[in-house]
């Protein structure tokens, strides 16, 4: 049975967590197990009825927090001498990555990991567990011919729209979307006419938003008609029940980002966190995330549609996954950050 305790307050005003717990199936608790995760509870119960599945007698508490949280609170308990999760998983890559490159990640070694792919492997402390593309979204009825397939076919269609496409197109504000900020990022290495394009988009009075969701509602009625670089998993969840929403993947190149999971190094119960990791990434934790969630799966055994060998397979080279790797750890950087953001705002007011 699923229980929400209430909206915990970890530090005053600062970090929150929206808490449930999953009674153990056998109905004798024996162990419980303890989640910090930004994945919606929603989300999370398939995985944690799987594993209880498995596990009958395992409780298990599950904190829904936000990547920039999970980071502060481990690295606050670990600090202070006490216990944290026994497992986490976040949607923040480079915050995971920071936490396992700081020594607060315990290197676990799985039976799975043996086939696990190399970019999603760091020193057996970080694992990438889903594999989602960017996407271009657009309104299908916009384009009886199809949208730009490329990035210079989306730069021309822009500079050729001029004024009609004004205010018609949508991307993340990359200030308050750590995912829209590492997208620009992987963009500006993989595309040398990248700032071309952003100027393009600001004469476009391109509209930016903090999620996912409120550019997908607006390219699906119409009020937008396409949205740039959105996360996939998203996009083709919302496209289902959306039949005016398309999405392709641009093929000059397209950039895919994970969820990365780990076992802290003060967890309490280390034990059960890596249980959960190796559920999570074997056949079974896989097909469910792939089947159930709608996350695209990593490991090589799930080969269905929504898998990283099924999109490997039609789309070889022009996929560009994230590796996992203190390579990420440079979006960290303030400075940089900060150049890269300037920069942003600057051209897309033409400057």
């Amino acid at each position: 049975m699923l229980r929400l305790i209430a909206l915990l307050l970890l530090l005053p005003a600062v970090l929150r967590a929206e808490v449930y717990l999953f009674d153990a199936p056998s109905g004798a608790v024996t162990d419980e197990l303890v989640i910090y995760s930004t994945l919606d509870q929603r989300l999370a119960e398939p995985l944690i009825a799987g594993f209880q599945a498995e596990n009958p007698g395992i409780a298990v508490r599950y904190e829904d927090l936000l990547t920039g949280d999970i980071n502060a609170r481990v690295t606050a308990e670990t600090d202070a001498g006490g216990v944290t999760a026994d497992f986490v998983f976040s949607s923040g890559m480079d915050l995971q990555v920071k936490l396992a490159n700081d020594g607060y990640a315990r290197p676990v070694r799985v039976p799975q990991a043996a086939g696990w792919p190399r970019w999603a492997n760091w020193r057996d402390t970080a694992y990438a567990m889903t594999f989602e593309p960017a996407v271009l979204v657009y309104h299908k009825p916009s384009f009886p011919d199809g949208p730009p397939l490329t990035r210079i076919a989306l730069l021309d269609y822009l500079t050729a729209a001029g004024d009609a496409m004004r205010g018609r197109i949508g991307t993340y504000d990359i200030e308050r979307a750590a995912v829209g900020y590492l997208f620009l990022a992987r963009d500006q290495e993989h595309f040398a006419d990248i700032w071309s394009l952003v100027r393009a988009m600001g004469a476009a009075n391109v509209q930016q938003f903090p999620t996912s969701q409120q550019i997908l509602e607006r390219v699906s009625d119409g009020r937008l008609t396409l949205g740039y670089n959105i996360l996939g998993s998203y996009a083709a969840d919302w496209a289902r029940s959306h039949p005016d929403l398309g999405l392709v993947l641009l093929r000059d190149f397209t950039v895919v980002i994970s969820r990365v999971a780990l076992v802290p190094r003060a967890a309490r119960r280390p034990d059960l966190g890596e249980a959960f990791l190796s559920f999570f990434m074997s056949r079974a934790g896989q097909t469910i995330l792939a089947e159930k969630l709608r996350l695209p799966a990593v490991s090589l055994e799930v080969s269905g549609s929504n898998s990283a060998q099924a999109m490997q397979a039609a789309l070889g080279p022009q996929l560009r996954p994230v590796a996992v790797s203190p390579g990420l750890l440079v979006y960290l950087d303030q400075a940089k950050r900060q150049r890269l953001i300037t920069r942003w705002h600057r051209t897309l007011e033409g400057r």
